[in-house]
């Protein structure tokens, strides 16, 4: 004998007495599915992280719109007092998803701010704020 394993009359063993018997090694089952699991949670987080930052822009325009039209909506009620003008900003705002935070007449020009709640992921809620001016033109 030559001391070598495997030799005449000696049993193989691990990965050529495997193949013989036609069962795979044990120590490559498995390694293609976690690194096709792990592609696929990176290309989830991906996603999510892409629909928190489109609903969070959403919510931006959102704030911009109902602050802007409830200054144009409260501006043309300027001459009936600050009441009346930041009552109906306040309207408009609540019909177009805001709620009137601050309203202010200075002059004739109506000055408010609207903002919008948004909820990008569950758990994480945020809010998104606008202001806008309205009055007459300048010449």
């Amino acid at each position: 004998m030559t001391g070598r394993r495997g030799g005449a009359g000696q049993p193989r063993g691990g990965r050529a007495q495997a193949r013989e018997e036609g069962v795979r090694p044990t120590g490559e089952r498995g390694g293609a599915t976690i690194c096709l699991l792990a592609v696929g949670l990176a290309f989830v987080m991906v996603g999510l992280f892409g629909a928190a930052v489109g609903a969070a822009r959403t919510a931006r325009q959102q704030a911009r719109v109902a602050a802007d039209f409830g200054a144009l909506a409260g501006a043309g009620q300027a001459l009936l007092g600050e009441s009346a003008a930041c009552g109906r900003a306040a309207e408009i705002a609540g019909a177009n998803g805001g709620r009137l935070l601050a309203c202010r007449l200075d002059g004739l020009d109506l000055l408010v701010t609207a903002e919008v709640a948004v909820t990008p992921l569950p758990g994480l809620a945020r809010v998104a704020t606008a202001s806008a001016r309205a009055g007459p033109v300048r010449g």
